[in-house]
């Protein structure tokens, strides 16, 4: 099995790690390494452990579900994640186990987004060749946490990556590292609510039997 994991422990972080191609990462491996390298952390890289695109969803799922916060750690392509990581979103996340009627396996959980941009901060603005700022592209991640009955954390994002120098490199992944170890003691998260789930009417989903969409 080529997903590493440290020690298990209280409050556990399971962090899911998404690059194409990790060769031609400079930022997403660094903090994937950092996150290796954190007592309590367990980390999935999915590229690495689904080559095949075949995911192992009653597996992730008990990993997800003994989790306390889930991390999507990723580089912005084309402004969303990674084909695969989107897959896991796609086969991980059903109805029934993490939405809708029974669905609450994940709820009072938290998800955090770690991403990277290839463009500057000032290119996601109006006048920018990203015509907006990044703030626009995050409704998808916080509306499946939502969904999810998840608490969307504040995004933890490096844009320019390319160009970021290698001291700023060392430092995010620092920092990010820091992150994980005092998860949950974060001054911020006091005065963010938990999240309620959005009720998904029984009627609004197919029968088990019916054709798919």
């Amino acid at each position: 099995m080529d997903e590493i994991a440290t020690e298990p422990a209280e409050g556990r972080v399971y962090v899911l790690a998404a690059h194409p191609d990790w060769r031609e990462s400079r930022v997403n491996r660094r903090l994937r390494d950092a996150a290796l390298a954190t007592p309590g952390v367990r980390v999935r890289d999915l590229y690495r452990s689904y080559p095949d695109f075949d995911i192992d969803v009653p597996a992730e799922q008990a990993v997800a579900r003994a989790a306390r916060l889930l991390v999507l750690l990723h580089p912005v392509q084309w402004y969303s994640m990674p084909a695969l990581l989107k897959l896991w979103l796609d086969e991980v996340l059903t109805h029934g186990w993490a939405y809708g009627q029974g669905g609450d396996a994940l709820r009072g959980r938290d998800l955090w987004l770690v991403a990277t941009t290839g463009g500057p901060e000032s290119s996601y603005h109006p006048q920018g060749y990203n015509r907006y700022f990044f703030d626009a592209f995050l409704p998808p991640y916080e509306q499946t946490a939502a969904l999810c009955g998840l608490r969307f954390l504040p995004p933890m994002v490096l844009h320019g990556a390319h160009r970021a120098s290698d001291d700023e490199v060392a430092a995010h992944a620092a920092m990010f590292a820091e992150r994980l170890r005092s998860y949950p003691d974060w001054p911020e998260l006091e005065d963010l609510p938990a999240c309620v789930a959005c009720e998904v009417p029984e009627g609004d989903r197919p029968a088990d039997d019916a054709e798919p969409a």
